[in-house]
């Protein structure tokens, strides 16, 4: 029986995926009312799209972050990497360790101005890396610390 995995992401996970909401709400709603604004023939379509846009962003930047968090796991074992994410569509990955490649830490400006960070764990896998979202900044460095010791004591050859 598959099992969530043990841990959340951090709660300021909302805040960061709330901030991407508004600044790409922001920015498309500010380049469709420039043009509302600007471009007299058009103003009827347009009103219409910018209404559908920060309307749709409006309701993005209430409903998916919280979404989001609620889903979202992660846990990291001597055996494997497991992961669910998604917040229409749940996506479960499992990676076992023999098949790590690489781990990166990333952390964007928001995420550096919230004290998160993101672990990608890339695999020989043709479905592509697993990404740990999310994960306040100690907790991700830990995580790739001991990614890198137990992937170096896993014998294998990661292909």
């Amino acid at each position: 029986m598959l099992r969530p995995p043990r841990h959340r992401v951090q709660r300021r996970a909302i805040g960061w995926w709330a901030l991407r909401v508004l600044a790409g709400t922001v920015v498309a709603g500010g380049v469709l009312g420039l043009a509302y604004l600007l471009v007299t023939p058009w103003r009827s379509g347009l009103g219409i799209v910018l209404v559908v846009v920060v309307g749709s962003g409006v309701v993005l930047l209430v409903v998916a972050p919280a979404w989001r968090y609620a889903v979202h796991r992660w846990e990291v074992t001597e055996d494997a990497v497991y992961v669910r994410s998604g917040w229409v569509v749940r996506e479960w990955r499992i990676a076992p360790i023999s098949r790590v490649q690489t781990v990166d830490t990333v952390r964007g400006p928001l995420q550096q101005a919230l004290g998160l960070a993101t672990v990608t764990v890339t695999t020989a896998s043709a479905r592509g890396p697993i990404a740990l979202v999310g994960l306040d900044h100690r907790t991700a460095a830990t995580v790739a610390r001991e990614l890198a010791e137990i992937t170096q004591a896993t014998p294998g050859d990661a292909t």
